[in-house]
């Protein structure tokens, strides 16, 4: 296996743009690639229903990914300090995946956007962790070796990826800092997988 899933949900496009980022980070590791899924909203009307392809971006996440992915990158935007509910609803769905073992002692990494910048950076990523740790996972953050880490202005946390979106910055994308740590992230993902792999 060396395809490392990247794993999210995005409202207004800057989770997606870290997803991206991340893997560009991944696809840098050779022999290893990213598979970039993401999940549907949640309908506040039980009537509704999604199409099964998304009218853009990448395709819909499937159990299966989660079993033949070597290595799992989660995000997600910050709902008060926690994740989104899209992406909780596709993660209360993996118990079979859970009972089986399927993504124990896979690495995982998270990462989140925040629209203010006590948003809830870090109590979102920890929240992602938790169903990620019952799954077995081992969980990756980035380390002070990023000279970025320690000098950002905006998103960027040793527990995962992350992007302040200013309310006056929505057209502007993610800082370079952001764009740096993300890729570093993905990387780092990637590289301990084909480690952990290659121990196998």
């Amino acid at each position: 296996m060396n395809d490392i899933l990247v794993l999210y949900y995005s409202r207004h496009g800057a989770t997606r743009e870290l997803a991206l980022a991340i893997a560009q980070g991944i696809d840098s590791i050779a022999g290893m690639q990213a598979r970039v899924r993401t999940v549907p909203p949640v309908s506040t009307v039980c009537e509704a229903t999604q199409s099964d392809i998304p009218a853009d971006g990448p395709p819909y996440a499937e159990l299966r990914d989660l079993e033949e992915c070597a290595g799992l990158a989660l995000g997600s935007p910050t709902r008060f300090g926690n994740m989104a509910a899209s992406l909780k609803y596709f993660l209360d769905g993996t118990t079979p995946q859970w009972l089986s073992g399927a993504l124990a002692g896979k690495p995982a990494c998270v990462f989140t956007s925040t629209g203010s910048l006590h948003g809830g950076q870090e109590s979102t990523l920890l929240s992602m962790m938790l169903p990620l740790l019952h799954h077995g996972m081992l969980m990756l953050g980035i380390p002070y070796t990023e000279s970025v880490l320690t000098t950002t202005l905006t998103g960027g946390t040793p527990y995962g990826a992350s992007h302040y979106a200013r309310a006056d910055s929505a057209a502007q994308g993610i800082s370079a800092d952001e764009k740096t740590l993300a890729v570093a992230l993905g990387a780092r993902l990637a590289r301990t997988a084909a480690q952990l792999g290659s121990a196998r």
